[in-house]
């Protein structure tokens, strides 16, 4: 006679536990606060949002974003969904368990070896999107291209060319 399986969890439930879990990734890096970004999560699809603050701005003449808190908003997006799509994977599978995480107890983050901005026009004194599209992932490397856009998705202001070591997972 085999065990009786659990009924899954309601989805409101597991939205929430996956929510938690991002929330836990994103206020372990206090940076990603300090600049004030957040992320919204559609399924495993995540946009950056990098609200506006007078603090980002490098030209007030123009006026236009600074292009080192655009090029952090980028190289930050691409971190966030490289780990989570790790997460992703590991809640999916059932070997983690999101209730456990918080901002003491995260995985490592992927450490950037290079990072290329391209700039291709202004970031204007509004918020900001971007998203993260992982082209390599494998044990020890993963390669990223992220573009960021404020009105028109279609019209990015910046993009990002990034490879980034992989935390060693436990196997």
């Amino acid at each position: 006679m085999s065990p009786a399986r659990r009924p899954p969890d309601p989805v409101q439930v597991v939205k929430q536990r996956r929510d938690g879990a991002l929330n836990a990734l994103v206020e372990g890096v206090p940076y990603i606060r300090f600049l004030g970004i957040r992320f919204d999560r559609r399924g495993d699809e995540l946009t950056g949002v990098l609200s506006y603050d007078d603090k980002l701005l490098g030209n007030p003449d123009l006026p236009a974003l600074h292009g080192g808190a655009t090029a952090a908003f980028l190289e930050v997006t691409a971190i966030i969904e490289l780990s989570w799509s790790l997460l992703w994977e590991e809640m999916e599978s059932g070997r983690l368990d999101p209730a456990t995480l918080d901002p003491q107890n995260l995985p490592r983050l992927p450490k950037t070896i290079d990072f290329t901005v391209d700039y291709l026009r202004s970031g204007l004194p509004r918020d900001a999107y971007a998203r993260a599209r992982i082209t390599r992932s494998g044990r020890r490397y993963a390669s990223v291209h992220v573009e960021a856009w404020q009105d028109n998705r279609t019209r990015p202001f910046a993009q990002a060319a990034g490879h980034f070591l992989m935390p060693q997972r436990d196997d």
